[in-house]
């Protein structure tokens, strides 16, 4: 426990960093491509819909709307990152902040996508693994490429973090 405290201030700069990249990503993308981001007040609205006993959704968007979501959502999406950043540190330890390693960070970065895929893309009626998507395929690889990027923003951040010798 007394590490787990420890590491909860790199966690939340970690993460919240990681999460930033993802979301810059993001938006380069759909500069570049046209791909549409992820609406995040409707995840605020499944989250709301979860906490009253609703898992899954034959479509989201078509659930009644409610207050707040937008900011549920996006605070959720910031939480999770953070979430996801203590894993890493939990499991790599106070070393691999000493001495950020790229491979655990990306590896983190890829387990990760099993939240959309098992969790977060069923219960706004996508299906497991985007299976009820127009192009599940491209909706799976766009999940895997931006969790990939999580990855890839969790070493960054670390490695900032490192030159910053804010945990050392």
């Amino acid at each position: 426990m007394d590490e787990a405290l420890r590491l909860l201030p790199a966690a939340v700069l970690i993460g919240v960093a990681a999460t930033a990249f993802i979301d810059l990503w993001v938006l380069l993308r759909h500069r570049l491509f046209g791909i549409p981001a992820l609406d995040f007040a409707l995840v605020g609205r499944w989250l709301v819909h979860l906490a009253r006993g609703q898992f899954r959704h034959e479509a989201i968007a078509a659930a009644p709307a409610v207050r707040g979501e937008g900011v549920i959502g996006w605070t959720a999406h910031y939480l999770i990152g953070i979430a996801f950043a203590a894993a890493l540190l939990l499991v790599a330890g106070s070393a691999w902040l000493r001495d950020p390693r790229f491979a655990p960070a990306l590896l983190t970065g890829l387990a990760t996508a099993a939240a959309p895929f098992l969790l977060l893309q069923p219960g706004l009626g996508a299906g497991i693994a985007a299976s009820r998507t127009p192009r599940p395929w491209h909706t799976r690889a766009q999940t895997l490429l931006t969790h990939a990027l999580f990855g890839v923003g969790l070493y960054l951040a670390g490695r900032a973090a490192n030159g910053m010798t804010l945990f050392g």
